[in-house]
């Protein structure tokens, strides 16, 4: 049987062409590859990434990259969102809300947010409004205005201007770092390490069903509020 000659070009496209393509996409350097994974064809904006050297857990990893990491865990284990209350504060792992996206990212640093919270909140109670006055610690590390409260104390404080295409504004925005939206949908997330073309970070979250990686720090129904760095350099 003789083929048509438009499948015969097709089967030599897939035997020449694709296997270049493949080999020029891994000669690229790893910013191009990235941009490549983001699916553009055109001007994609390379951001620089900054390296602090805390690496708290001492596992030789910088202490942002470990936080990535942790979220993107949480990310694979696909937690259900489920807001309930836990005896021992903590959900189980395949359960959980925003506020867990953030401790757990923070454990996987070698960073005890719950123990750090408790502390602070039994010293400095006034510090937590959202505490009401009676602390609760199976609950209380969980609250979003909690986790800000505590983040506004021991954290930098970051811009919260987003500038596509802008790699000296968008800099400033690392993976690892933590953002806050406010009222009237109060939401925490980590921004990825994986970028837009034009630059802009995606997010790690959990607003359900389950944890995801998206495109939602520009589109979050609630205006950013706080930009984190955690924790705050000397």
């Amino acid at each position: 049987m003789r083929l048509p000659l438009s499948v015969k070009l097709f089967i030599l496209f897939v035997v020449l062409l694709l296997p270049a393509g493949y080999l020029t996409f891994y000669d690229m350097d790893p910013d191009q590859r990235q941009a490549g994974l983001r699916g553009s064809t055109g001007p994609v904006c390379i951001v620089e990434k900054v390296v602090l050297d805390n690496d708290r857990d001492g596992d030789g990893i910088y202490d942002l990259d470990d936080i990535v990491q942790g979220a993107r865990k949480d990310l694979e284990a696909k937690p259900t969102y489920k807001n309930a209350y836990y005896a021992g504060g903590y959900p189980p792992e395949n359960e959980g809300v925003c506020t867990d996206v953030i401790w757990r990212a923070l454990q996987n640093a070698g960073y005890d947010l719950k123990g750090m919270m408790d502390r602070d909140i039994q010293e400095h109670l006034s510090d937590y409004p959202r505490v009401e006055g009676a602390p609760e610690p199976n609950i209380d590390f969980r609250r979003v205005p909690n986790q800000e409260a505590f983040f506004k104390k021991y954290a930098e404080q970051l811009t919260i201007q987003i500038k596509p295409w802008d790699a000296e504004n968008l800099k400033q925005w690392q993976g690892g770092d933590i953002v806050v939206f406010g009222p009237p949908y109060d939401h925490v997330g980590v921004v990825s390490d994986k970028r837009r073309a034009d630059g802009i970070p995606l997010l790690i979250h959990n607003a359900g069903p389950f944890t995801k990686e998206d495109n939602r720090l520009l589109t979050w129904p609630s205006p950013l509020a706080y930009h984190f760095r955690f924790p705050k350099t000397d």
